[in-house]
């Protein structure tokens, strides 16, 4: 007995994140159910973790509750399985992208078949490009991981070794124009050599919740929340959420179906709100 529905995902609700990528995915299954109206956050690190990485990765998550964020993650032993888990406790909507297909035979690991039914009874969703039966190989997880990349507004990388498999997501987001940020580590351990290079390379550093509630587009007000989004109209929201990538105005107006006069005066709203800057011909999220 199948332990959920897997179905094909129509090209036309591909999340927009994946349309615009380098090999962008032309088919995608899924279980489950894609959240909206929601930041994207992509927590990955190592399969060999310390305790200092699952408690902060679990404190970090934990600080997100009752916010419109879904964490992303790829099923994996180690910090994605806290990340997914820890989503999971704090209410959070989670999306996994596994190595393999989604069929209960192969999913990937087999000891997480019970968390990927968790993911899909609490509304997230399991994605992935191969057929049901695939079973993980080497190749796929650097494969899915461009995946994960693609969906997210940013990557979050709590431990990682240097040759770790998830520094090949940090380097995506970056190559996808995605926010890089990493947890510092202790200097003598080998699992903080991946976030601290990375830190070194320009990555922001994430040492306290406050980081990550500001990078991420949330701000502290008067000891509660509060979204940056929330005073936009509709107008401004739709063009801040096609800003998940860094656009030209000729892009946006052609994404948002908007005329470019129209666009500009949105933009200019959206400037004294703070929530978007423009540089080098491009319009970034703030």
């Amino acid at each position: 007995m199948t332990a959920y529905e897997i179905s094909d995902l129509p090209q036309k609700d591909f999340p927009e994140g994946l349309i615009y990528i380098p090999q962008a995915p032309k088919r995608l299954r899924i279980a489950g159910t894609i959240p909206t109206d929601s930041t994207f956050l992509c927590v990955v690190g190592s399969r060999k973790y310390s305790s200092y990485g699952a408690e902060v990765c679990e404190k970090l998550i934990t600080g997100l509750k009752g916010l419109p964020v879904v964490i992303v993650s790829g099923l994996a032993l180690g910090i994605d399985s806290i990340a997914h888990k820890s989503a999971l406790k704090a209410g959070l909507k989670t999306v996994a992208f596994p190595a393999s297909g989604l069929s209960v035979k192969t999913i990937y690991p087999r000891n997480h078949l019970q968390l990927a039914e968790q993911i899909v009874e609490s509304g997230g969703a399991l994605i992935s490009e191969f057929d049901d039966d695939f079973r993980a190989a080497l190749w796929s997880f650097p494969r899915r991981n461009r995946l994960m990349a693609g969906i997210s507004k940013a990557v979050l990388i709590v431990e990682a070794g240097p040759k770790s498999g998830t520094l090949i997501t940090a380097r995506l987001a970056t190559e996808y124009n995605r926010d890089v940020f990493a947890v510092p580590g202790n200097i003598s351990s080998p699992l903080s050599q991946g976030p601290n290079m990375l830190i070194r390379l320009g990555a922001t550093p994430i040492t306290k919740q406050e980081d990550l509630l500001e990078v991420l587009g949330f701000e502290q007000q008067e000891g509660r929340t509060k979204n940056l989004f929330e005073d936009l109209d509709e107008n401004e929201r739709k063009v801040a959420e096609l800003l998940i990538e860094p656009l030209t105005r000729d892009e946006l107006a052609e994404r948002a179906s908007l005329p470019q006069n129209q666009i500009s005066i949105i933009l200019s709203m959206l400037e004294i709100k703070g929530v978007v800057k423009e540089s080098g011909g491009k319009i970034y999220l703030v």
